[in-house]
């Protein structure tokens, strides 16, 4: 996963080099609020006041493309008051597009963890399986940040690039759960830590983290389904049952009071994108309350 700010064509480093006038609007910005995490959990090298300060040059950009964009189509479609119009249009998109940018960091995280704790389990298996067969701890770490585990892989890649480059073990280790937003990515780590300032047999140690996951893992599937049901339950009443009845009381009423076909036509197609619409609100409904260690 790399991040990219959404509506930029170009890299972030380009980017803040072209918006460098911009940040001295926002040096004042808290420092420690939730984008200054955001950004740090996204692995992004910069400020909450470059960001913002990149943020509100697009901001400008955008702005200025889309009065002159729109205020050209309204010109020619022979719109009066075109230059308010084209005032507006610009306000609203390009606001919408700012405050898209000012919340992608905190989307990105969350995409992010979720990947992490997706891939947990499957990724402590491995270690536990090379720790057992005699492989050291930092090799094992070495091989899964090569292997294919999303995000987990790209985090512990990280570590192994630390103690490469002369960090102790244990501190890379630690340096890794701050820069993470996963409570149980972290709390495996703490585990890792502490085991090896310990002296404690790692397969041991990744034993008790694998069943404390998985237990955590069957909690969540409970949960997760006591949820569906309401949800299921909602979804036949709106997609199923209430389209029904509605439909086959149309029929009867059109029958009795000669509703014209067209109407009768325009009404169906409301009742189908209608189920339509439904059918996508729930499918987002379900996907959003998935648990993240499936």
């Amino acid at each position: 996963m790399k991040f990219k700010i959404p509506f930029t064509g170009s890299n972030i480093d380009t980017i803040k080099d072209r918006s460098k006038k911009f940040f001295k609007f926002f040096r004042n910005y808290d420092k420690e609020g939730y984008l200054f995490k955001n950004l740090r959990y996204s692995n992004v090298s910069l400020k909450p006041s470059e960001y913002l300060g990149i943020c509100f040059r697009k901001l400008i950009i955008h702005f200025i493309f889309i009065f002159i964009f729109s205020g050209v189509i309204l010109f020619i479609a022979n719109v009066s008051n075109f230059i308010l119009w084209s005032i507006g249009a610009a306000l609203l998109f390009s606001g919408f597009i700012f405050f898209l940018q000012i919340g992608y960091p905190r989307i990105y995280a969350s995409k992010k963890e979720k990947d992490i704790e997706r891939n947990l389990i499957s990724a402590l298996q491995d270690m536990l399986v090379q720790v057992k067969s005699g492989v050291s701890l930092f090799d094992v770490i070495s091989n899964i940040s090569k292997s294919n585990y999303g995000s987990a892989s790209e985090e512990l890649k990280k570590s192994v690039n630390q103690i490469s480059a002369g960090v102790p073990q244990v501190k890379a280790i630690e340096n890794l759960i701050c820069d993470n937003s996963s409570e149980y990515f972290k709390r495996v780590l703490w585990q890792l830590s502490n085991g090896l300032r310990s002296g404690s047999n790692m397969d041991i140690v990744l034993e008790d983290s694998i069943t404390n996951i998985q237990k955590e893992q069957s909690l969540q599937i409970q949960t997760y389904g006591n949820k569906l049901n309401p949800i299921v339950m909602f979804y036949m009443l709106l997609a199923v049952i209430i389209p029904s009845l509605g439909i086959t009381f149309l029929i009867i009423l059109s029958s009795m009071i000669g509703l014209a076909s067209q109407t009768l036509k325009l009404t169906f197609i409301g009742v189908f994108a209608f189920i339509i619409l439904v059918q996508v609100m729930f499918l987002g409904i379900i996907k959003s309350k998935r648990p993240s260690l499936l």
